[in-house]
């Protein structure tokens, strides 16, 4: 047996910390929690996190709300590129987002698909998918296949 294949194995079964179990295990009494305060009591440890500042007036409620945000209306979208459609699929292929999700280039078939223009494509593939970028577009109709806005 050599040094390195007994340190592999090194921490693998790690016993578990058994706490309040008495002054002499080391973790008893107040079981690691120290005295006093919100991180000592049941409950209470989930409201300790970086933005809490006790009483003070908290930093994002001191700031101006100005401007506008787009978070709540982007429209996200799994992304495709052609030169993954160029590796997964046949000459002359139906490209949907059942045939996109089966090939595991998306997560499932109900999430909106664009088509990006990153790669080349020479085989004709009837695609079909949420939107396209203008270079994919480009690209498949060249190879002549179709891109159809589903």
């Amino acid at each position: 047996m050599m040094i390195h294949e007994i340190t592999a194995k090194v921490g693998a079964h790690k016993r578990r910390k058994r706490i309040g179990r008495g002054v002499g295990s080391g973790h008893g009494k107040t079981s690691g929690r120290g005295h006093k305060g919100a991180g000592s009591r049941s409950g209470w440890t989930g409201s300790i996190r970086a933005s809490r500042e006790g009483g003070q007036m908290p930093f994002f409620r001191r700031i101006a709300k100005r401007g506008f945000s787009n978070a709540l209306f982007m429209k996200h979208f799994a992304v495709v590129n052609l030169k993954a459609l160029e590796a997964r699929f046949d000459n002359g292929a139906q490209v949907g987002p059942e045939e996109l999700a089966k090939a595991g280039l998306i997560p499932d078939a109900q999430t909106p698909v664009k088509i990006l223009g990153t790669g080349d494509l020479k085989k004709k593939l009837t695609v079909a998918a949420t939107a396209f970028s203008k270079a994919a577009e480009k690209k498949i109709t060249d190879a002549g296949g179709t891109a159809t806005v589903a």
